[in-house]
């Protein structure tokens, strides 16, 4: 089900779409200049600036598509639209800055001169470098008030702009001068600085694509905040992964082996509430409640397990209904603790028994069950009407 963008999205759209525009007009005029005055660092210049224009393209497209919710073919979200884009993308840039600087090289080595470029090369370029810086601050405002890393990204990419730019600015200004080869020194630095760009790409997505885990400091806070919350007596197992700039975690709480199943899923409620709070880019957090730290003991499905209740109820019963405690037993608690189960007798609080002489009847009479760790009594009182 379609949902309506929200302001955070129109004001990352909006910004992305101003970038787009600078981007695409500051790439067509840096070709064609550069073309017309035989400068091949201003036209290298200008196939970065189309780059920045297809990562604009990627954000707009990422916005609206990758943060998309689950649905019945996608249950954890569509982040990775972003992340196989960004490996594309990459790819794109890799192989685009190759052949800015193959073609560079050739003409460093055959030492073709570039002609002077005149001045209104050198005031587009001062023009594109300061247009550029603006955007990175602008987008970058943005991305701190909306919370984006891939808005984060792609002001950074911008800067890159700033700087292969600004390289171009100076070979022009030497091409100027008579000293004409900088020129193609420039171009292959902008190669440079454009297959950096791919490769960072290519390196961040696919480490998202192979599931690499937070920074350990950023773990290690998140252990923090859940061990801070009342009734938390451990965590291990916590568990993390990345998805276009989005944080998925998963965890195991330890409580208190006696409380309820209601009050412990509210302690991991209450951990769950504290961590997304702390931690706005997590997406997906799933929580195990533990009675006891099993940290390390593995996968609890590789391992021979306890009788369930059934069972439990069926073996007791066949053991106890003949001693003279049975009529007096309303309920039976069962904890399943060290690999055992500790069974826990409820007796009507009227029963004519002394608990420790039942306890005593009741443990003889189960002996022979491997599972069983020891038997407990308690009373209960008469439950009020509901």
């Amino acid at each position: 089900m379609a949902t309506s963008p929200t302001n955070d999205q129109r004001e990352a759209k909006g910004v992305t779409y101003l970038a787009a525009w600078l981007d695409g007009l500051l790439g067509l005029a840096k070709v064609i200049v550069g073309a017309l005055v035989g400068s091949a660092a201003l036209v290298a210049d200008g196939i970065h600036s189309f780059s920045d224009l297809v990562t604009d393209v990627l954000v707009l497209a990422a916005t609206h598509y990758g943060r998309q919710g689950p649905d019945e073919d996608h249950h954890y979200g569509h982040g990775r639209i972003e992340t196989l884009a960004t490996l594309f993308l990459g790819s794109v840039l890799i192989f685009v800055a190759g052949g800015i600087a193959w073609s560079s090289l050739e003409r460093l080595i055959t030492s073709a001169e570039s002609p002077p470029p005149g001045y209104w090369a050198m005031l587009l370029a001062l023009v594109a470098l300061l247009a550029k810086e603006a955007l990175f601050h602008v987008t970058m405002r943005v991305a701190k008030r909306v919370k984006s890393r891939l808005l984060e990204a792609n002001a950074w990419h911008s800067r890159s702009d700033v700087l292969s730019t600004a390289v171009v600015l100076v070979a022009l200004v030497a091409a100027q001068l008579g000293v004409g080869w900088l020129d193609a020194v420039a171009a292959v630095i902008v190669g440079l600085l454009v297959g950096k760009v791919g490769w960072d790409l290519l390196w961040e997505s696919g480490r998202e694509l192979v599931d690499t885990a937070l920074p350990m400091e950023e773990q290690a806070r998140m252990h923090q905040v859940a061990l801070n919350v009342p009734g938390v007596m451990g965590v291990h197992d916590l568990r993390t992964r990345q998805s276009a700039g989005r944080a998925m975690l998963d965890l195991h709480v330890v409580v208190s082996p006696r409380i309820s199943v209601s009050e412990g899923h509210e302690i991991g409620n209450e951990v769950s509430r504290r961590l997304r709070r702390a931690y706005p880019a997590l997406t997906d957090l799933t929580f195990h409640i533990d009675p006891e730290d099993d940290a390390g003991e593995g996968d609890p499905s590789r391992f021979p397990g306890l009788p369930l209740r059934p069972e439990v109820e069926a073996a007791l019963t066949a053991r106890w209904s003949s001693l003279a405690a049975w009529p007096w037993v309303r309920n039976l608690e069962l904890h399943y603790l060290d690999g055992a189960v500790t069974v826990v007798a409820c007796l009507d609080e009227q029963a004519p028994l002394e608990s420790q002489a039942v306890v005593t009847a009741l443990e003889a009479s189960a002996r022979d069950l491997t599972w069983l760790s020891h038997v407990e009594v308690c009373r209960l009182a008469e439950q009020p009407a509901s």
